[in-house]
């Protein structure tokens, strides 16, 4: 078993998430390319629904969080098909942590996870025009969601390591578990919107935050035990 300090551990998370975010920088794959498809399909809804201002102002929040979501989940699986075993097995040999990995594949994919939200953000306001009064409420919805959907994917992405169609079988398993965030992000700024504080949906996406870390730390456990 590896033996990883404290501050060595937070120093190798860090620069295995900026490793991470410069070849994102450089692919261009989860910005340049899921964002657009995530914006045309905010624009889909409009143009089958017509020019019903009233009911476009009233779906279009749970609309944003149902796009952010599933085009989240791209996102967040977009590093399953390039996972190259020669990389695992030299951070293993370089003594980095299972569990330093897989928190630096997170905080990467928070971020990208967190932009991504940021790019859709106005176009949902642009399109929808929704009723914005609790919008503070959208500044602690924002990382949550980013969060819980980053580690979830993480998870599923060290579950089914080896797999044939990984990809495939990542999304079938986060998209289930991303349901409580979804219904959190959601009931968030509608709750808001009657002027109450949503203390309850965002500690429930707390709770799946909290959850699927630990998840991970059990996760990145068993495979230290098994190396």
């Amino acid at each position: 078993m590896t033996a990883v300090t404290v501050p060595g551990a937070l120093r190798q998370g860090v620069e295995l998430a900026r490793k991470d975010l410069r070849l994102e920088l450089r692919a261009g794959e989860a910005l340049l390319v899921t964002a657009p498809f995530g914006a045309v399909a905010l624009l889909l809804v409009p143009l089958a629904v017509g020019s019903d201002v009233p009911l476009l102002r009233q779906v279009g929040p749970g609309l944003y969080w149902v796009v952010v979501v599933l085009f989240g989940v791209l996102v967040t699986l977009r590093q399953s098909a390039v996972d190259d075993p020669a990389l695992a097995a030299m951070l293993r040999l370089c003594g980095v942590h299972p569990g330093v990995r897989l928190g630096g594949r997170a905080a990467a994919n928070a971020v990208l996870l967190l932009a991504f939200e940021v790019l859709l953000a106005p176009v949902a306001v642009v399109l929808y025009d929704p009723e914005v009064s609790g919008w503070p409420w959208l500044l602690a919805a924002l990382p949550l969601v980013a969060a819980g959907l980053a580690v979830l994917g993480t998870l599923a992405n060290a579950l089914a390591h080896g797999l044939a169609g990984r990809t495939t079988l990542g999304s079938l398993l986060v998209v289930p578990v991303a349901l409580p965030l979804l219904l959190g992000a959601s009931q968030t700024l509608e709750v808001a919107r009657y002027g109450r504080a949503p203390w309850s949906w965002l500690l429930l996406m707390l709770t799946v935050d909290l959850a699927t870390a630990v998840a991970v730390g059990l996760t990145a456990r068993h495979l230290e035990e098994s190396t």
